[in-house]
């Protein structure tokens, strides 16, 4: 199993197992409804449900039976990367306000009309909308 799949069943087994608490993982949603996000000190992902642009490629290492390039993931320090998992952050979160952020553990998302912005204390992330995402 990979260093990503590892994650993903971890998070995946946290959220179904066992319910969080209240400041271990914060959910979040854009206005639109259109993204959902989650933030704790480990992690932070965000994923989408509409969307007019293709994820790269499926790495090798992403297995076919999960989902790929519905969500991209960041952690404290590195880069982002897209989601391989069978789970999603969409869901009943709280609704993030345009112009409002949300931050923890050395990273933080803004809510802005063009879509979540999310980046870590090394200056690394992603921008996420329905009409493109960017990772730098």
């Amino acid at each position: 199993m990979t260093r990503w799949s590892l994650v993903a069943a971890a998070i995946g087994a946290a959220l179904v197992t066992a319910p969080a608490a209240a400041s271990d993982v914060v959910g979040f949603t854009s206005p639109s409804g259109n993204i959902g996000c989650m933030l704790s000190d480990d992690f932070l992902r965000c994923d989408i449900a509409v969307r007019d642009w293709s994820p790269p490629p499926r790495p090798a290492d992403c297995p076919d039976s999960t989902d790929y390039g519905q969500g991209i993931m960041l952690h404290p320090t590195g880069s982002a990367s897209f989601v391989c998992a069978g789970d999603t952050a969409l869901g009943d979160a709280p609704t993030l306000p345009y112009g409002q952020y949300q931050a923890g553990g050395g990273m933080s998302c803004n809510s802005e009309p063009s879509g979540m912005r999310c980046s870590n204390s090394d200056g690394h992330g992603f921008t996420i909308s329905q009409q493109s995402y960017t990772l730098f």
